[in-house]
């Protein structure tokens, strides 16, 4: 801020510092005008995320659209700060993040060369300092593993020569130690990079790895990997409740030039909404197409509650077998009457009592399962009985043919596996638990388009699942995948597999 004292007291000097501070003046207010129009849109996109037409934006979508609105606005308020001189008395808020205290801290000392005063020219000595952290990075760094193997010979006998054995590896005569065959997989499975992607980040390291040579590690690690697949799928055939959904998987199909549409199937188990002290898990498995026959094979003699959305397959299951009781998703019934809302005061009552639903779920979560049976009989079934009603009603007064009707009855027809949660606190309100495990799923298959067969799909689901696993348990992936390859290669014995499962790391 300019003071009285500093206005200079020439005319042309004092014309010319008031033509300097206008054009100033102008710059701001042109970025200002940048910040305001930002900031309106990252309102809009707040509201179509967080509003009442929430589920329209995909949430994946949001976050890429938000991220570059956030880059421009800090752009523009990086010139606003310039341009003001006022912004240098002011500090600037910012969201730093916090630094882990694991990481490895590098010290670096910014010293005056001149350790005399200044003033009187004697001695300085320390008095105090400022420290700042900053957060750096080294590029992923490769090094070379070089195992040294001496050979021993007796000068006696000279018939006998003893060497150690050469440690077990996953690729027997490659070059790729176990860590760095669990970087492929996490890079390929966890962050969606396809194989091709890869070689070219590490041939900018200097490290010249072909797509194909990638693609065989994965392939040998899959095969060790496959067992624990199994494993954690055998486990939750013997639950009493699951999750299941399925999903597209693209795969190659040779000799006639295209993909054809495999199947990637989801089942899940998660207690922890009622206090259960089994482990959150899940598990994918491959299928060349979507049969209902195929979720009977995978859930083998699987008796309880499947809670699913609305297709087919799953209620032939249930029909061909007694001892399996559909749960339906109500995720699955709003987002019907949610495509109609704006048009349809039905659609926006039906939400509205959906909403009602989700709002007792919010109240119970996290509580034993008693009570949450008890909360849901005392007031969401009053809820539900009369949703029932009001639907009935409202189909005899709408066309046959029409969107609503065609709502109307996909709730109707599956109301008692839609109420099934009013008689069990175990139960879930709707299937989002295993939808939150096909998400990275979509990704992957967004980055690398298709699979190059069905043993590759088959080693997708395999390694997704283990990687998904682990992010349940919130652990590191790449940390367990290392480990757990190396005791593989070593002999880890087939019927102790249950031994490496991700949860007993945090168990």
């Amino acid at each position: 801020m300019l003071m009285e004292a500093d206005l200079p007291t020439d005319v042309e000097a004092l014309r010319a510092l008031v033509l300097e501070q206008a054009r100033e003046l102008d710059v701001l207010k042109v970025f200002q005008a940048e910040v305001e129009r930002l900031k309106a849109i990252i309102e809009a996109l707040q509201r179509h995320r967080f509003g009442r037409r929430s589920e329209q934006l995909d949430p994946d979508q949001f976050e890429l659209a938000l991220e570059e609105v956030e880059m421009a606005l800090a752009q523009a308020q990086h010139a606003v700060d310039k341009a003001s001189r006022a912004s240098a008395d002011r500090p600037r808020k910012v969201n730093r993040g916090s630094l882990p205290a694991h990481l490895e801290r590098i010290e670096q000392v910014v010293d005056v060369e001149d350790k005399a005063c200044p003033c009187c020219g004697g001695a300085l000595h320390q008095i105090g300092e400022d420290v700042a952290e900053r957060l750096d990075v080294v590029p992923t760094t490769f090094r070379v593993l070089v195992t040294r193997r001496p050979r021993y010979g007796c000068r006696s006998c000279e018939g006998a020569i003893v060497q150690a054995p050469a440690p077990a590896r996953i690729v027997e005569g490659g070059i790729p130690t176990e860590a760095l065959i669990a970087q492929v997989l996490v890079a390929k499975y966890a962050d969606h990079l396809p194989l091709y992607r890869q070689a070219q980040i590490y041939a900018r390291q200097g490290v010249q790895l072909d797509r194909s040579t990638l693609a065989d590690w994965v392939g040998r690690a899959a095969w060790y990997l496959r067992p624990l697949r199994d494993h954690i799928l055998e486990r939750l055939r013997r639950s009493g409740r699951l999750f299941a959904d399925e999903t597209t998987a693209p795969v190659l199909d040779p000799g006639r030039g295209r993909t054809k549409t495999g199947q990637l199937w989801a089942y899940a188990r998660d207690d922890r909404p009622w206090g259960g002290e089994d482990p959150p898990m899940m598990a994918y498995v491959y299928a060349a197409d979507r049969k209902g026959e195929r979720a009977e094979a995978h859930l083998g003699d699987f008796v309880g509650i499947l809670q699913v959305d609305g297709f087919g397959g799953y209620a032939a299951l249930a029909k061909r077998r007694q001892q399996v009781s559909l749960a339906f998703c109500w995720a699955h019934v709003r987002r019907k009457f949610y495509e109609l809302a704006d048009s349809s005061p039905v659609a926006t009552e039906v939400l509205r009592r959906i909403a009602m639903l989700y709002a007792i779920e919010e109240e119970v979560r996290g509580t034993s399962a008693e009570q949450r049976r008890t909360v849901r009989a005392e007031q969401g079934r009053v809820i539900v009985d009369d949703l029932h009603i009001y639907l009935e009603a409202r189909l005899r007064q709408v066309s046959a043919k029409s969107k609503l009707a065609d709502a109307i009855r996909y709730a109707l027809t599956r109301w008692s596996g839609l109420s099934l949660f009013l008689d069990d606190g175990l139960i879930e309100l709707d299937s989002n638990t295993v939808e939150r495990s096909i998400r990275p799923l979509a990704l992957n298959r967004k980055n690398a388009l298709f699979a190059g067969s069905d043993e590759g799909g088959d080693n997708w689901a395999v390694i997704a699942t283990l990687i998904e696993n682990c992010k349940i348990s919130g652990i590191n992936p790449h940390a367990w995948l290392a480990e757990t390859l190396s005791r593989l290669a070593a002999g880890h014995p087939a019927n102790a597999v249950g031994e490496l499962m991700p949860w007993t790391a945090v168990a």
